[in-house]
Protein backbone atom coordinates (compact mmCIF):
# COMPACT_ATOMS: atom_id res chain seq x y z
CA UNK A 1 0.00 0.00 0.00
CA UNK A 2 1.36 3.40 -1.00
CA UNK A 3 1.98 5.86 1.83
CA UNK A 4 -0.10 9.04 1.58
CA UNK A 5 1.28 12.37 2.77
CA UNK A 6 -1.19 14.68 4.52
CA UNK A 7 -0.66 18.44 4.67
CA UNK A 8 -1.66 20.05 7.98
CA UNK A 9 -2.72 23.71 7.94
CA UNK A 10 -3.02 26.03 10.90
CA UNK A 11 -3.87 29.71 11.14
CA UNK A 12 -1.25 31.95 12.78
CA UNK A 13 -3.00 32.03 16.18
CA UNK A 14 -3.25 28.24 16.38
CA UNK A 15 0.33 27.78 15.16
CA UNK A 16 1.58 30.03 17.99
CA UNK A 17 0.29 27.53 20.55
CA UNK A 18 -0.82 28.13 24.13
CA UNK A 19 0.80 27.50 27.50
CA UNK A 20 -0.79 25.09 29.97
CA UNK A 21 0.53 24.18 33.40
CA UNK A 22 -2.36 21.91 34.42
CA UNK A 23 -4.17 19.14 32.58
CA UNK A 24 -7.36 17.35 33.57
CA UNK A 25 -8.46 14.08 31.97
CA UNK A 26 -11.96 12.63 32.03
CA UNK A 27 -13.59 9.86 30.05
CA UNK A 28 -16.76 8.08 29.08
CA UNK A 29 -16.95 4.68 27.41
CA UNK A 30 -16.77 6.36 23.98
CA UNK A 31 -14.24 9.17 24.45
CA UNK A 32 -11.49 10.79 26.49
CA UNK A 33 -11.47 14.52 27.20
CA UNK A 34 -8.21 16.32 27.93
CA UNK A 35 -8.55 19.84 29.29
CA UNK A 36 -5.44 22.03 29.23
CA UNK A 37 -5.47 24.87 31.73
CA UNK A 38 -3.19 27.83 32.45
CA UNK A 39 -3.34 28.69 36.15
CA UNK A 40 -1.85 31.95 37.34
CA UNK A 41 -3.33 32.60 40.80
CA UNK A 42 -5.81 33.81 41.73
CA UNK A 43 -7.43 32.46 38.56
CA UNK A 44 -6.99 30.08 35.68
CA UNK A 45 -8.15 29.77 32.10
CA UNK A 46 -9.12 26.76 30.03
CA UNK A 47 -6.87 27.13 26.98
CA UNK A 48 -7.81 23.97 25.08
CA UNK A 49 -10.18 21.00 25.31
CA UNK A 50 -9.36 17.93 23.21
CA UNK A 51 -11.75 15.02 22.65
CA UNK A 52 -10.42 11.72 21.31
CA UNK A 53 -11.37 8.05 21.08
CA UNK A 54 -10.01 5.44 23.51
CA UNK A 55 -7.95 3.91 20.69
CA UNK A 56 -6.32 7.22 19.85
CA UNK A 57 -5.76 7.96 23.54
CA UNK A 58 -3.73 4.75 23.76
CA UNK A 59 -1.59 5.96 20.82
CA UNK A 60 -1.16 9.36 22.53
CA UNK A 61 0.00 7.59 25.69
CA UNK A 62 2.56 5.55 23.75
CA UNK A 63 3.82 8.63 21.88
CA UNK A 64 4.27 10.53 25.16
CA UNK A 65 6.10 7.61 26.79
CA UNK A 66 8.44 7.25 23.79
CA UNK A 67 9.19 10.98 23.67
CA UNK A 68 9.89 11.15 27.41
CA UNK A 69 12.38 8.28 27.05
CA UNK A 70 14.12 10.10 24.18
CA UNK A 71 14.15 13.39 26.12
CA UNK A 72 15.57 11.78 29.28
CA UNK A 73 18.24 9.94 27.27
CA UNK A 74 19.34 13.27 25.80
CA UNK A 75 18.85 15.64 28.76
CA UNK A 76 18.57 13.52 31.91
CA UNK A 77 15.76 12.42 34.21
CA UNK A 78 12.70 14.65 34.42
CA UNK A 79 11.55 15.37 37.97
CA UNK A 80 7.77 15.35 38.30
CA UNK A 81 6.27 18.73 39.21
CA UNK A 82 4.33 19.07 42.44
CA UNK A 83 0.55 18.90 42.12
CA UNK A 84 -1.33 22.11 42.86
CA UNK A 85 -2.60 22.22 46.44
CA UNK A 86 -5.79 24.08 45.65
CA UNK A 87 -9.07 22.80 44.30
CA UNK A 88 -9.55 23.68 40.66
CA UNK A 89 -13.05 24.48 39.42
CA UNK A 90 -14.58 25.79 36.22
CA UNK A 91 -16.62 28.94 35.76
CA UNK A 92 -18.42 29.67 32.50
CA UNK A 93 -18.84 33.25 31.35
Amino acid sequence: MEEQQVQIRADDKTAMGVYANVMAVNHTKEEFVMEFINIFPPQGSLVSRVFTSPGHMKRIQRALEENIKIYEKQYGKIEEAEAPNSRIGFKTE
